[in-house]
């Protein structure tokens, strides 16, 4: 492990239980509510010039439960409310879907790296479970877990830094805080297209 002060490239945040309330496999716009905080973090971000994105499973629209449409409503309604975000990864894929972008795989997290030009290693994930911890550390990026009463208590163990809330995770990054950096996954990046997934 390489301990570093240093500006992040991006700030990748799951969105479900981090950025917004989590309402599961929610496809109504008028059902999303920012997490408290979540309006100032992220604003303290956009002011730093730190680009912010958004790193999200998504499988109720391949278990049919909502439509790609009724998803979109939902993000554009996250981003009316929070702002514009710099970058959206998407994973509409459900577990056994074998695919390479559901957390914890690293997918996301180079995909929203890639279309920011930044290298994962340079991102931090900001989430409230241990898959964002697990995809962060898979894509050798800075994870940051904010627990939530759905949180298990060995995600809180094993995560690799722990914040309050919102407003204590971006202080973290602001501040730079040392963090580890672990190596980098460069093989993944080799493997994996751009494209929507």
């Amino acid at each position: 492990m390489v301990f570093e002060k240093r500006r992040p490239g991006a700030v990748l945040f799951d969105r479900d239980g981090t950025l917004i309330r989590d309402v599961p496999y929610n496809g109504d716009p008028k059902l999303v509510e920012p997490m408290p905080g979540a309006v100032e973090a992220l604003g303290r971000l956009r002011q730093a010039d730190v680009p912010v994105a958004v790193v999200t499973n998504q499988s109720g629209v391949a278990k049919g439960l909502l439509s790609p449409d009724d998803m979109d409503q939902v993000n554009a309604r996250v981003e009316e409310l929070l702002g514009p975000f710099d970058a959206w990864a998407i994973c509409v894929h459900d577990d056994g879907d074998g695919c390479t972008c559901r957390k914890p795989a690293p997918g996301l997290v180079i995909r929203a790296a890639a279309v920011l030009d930044v290298s994962p290693r340079d991102c931090v994930v900001v989430g409230d479970i241990g898959r964002d911890m697990d995809a962060a550390r898979a894509a050798g990026a800075r994870g940051i877990l904010i627990p939530t009463p759905q949180t298990l208590p060995v995600e809180i163990e094993d995560a690799p830094e722990v914040a309050h809330d919102l407003w204590d995770a971006v202080d973290r990054v602001l501040n730079d805080v040392a963090a580890a950096v672990p190596a980098a996954s460069a093989p993944w990046a080799r493997a994996m297209g751009w494209s929507r997934w």
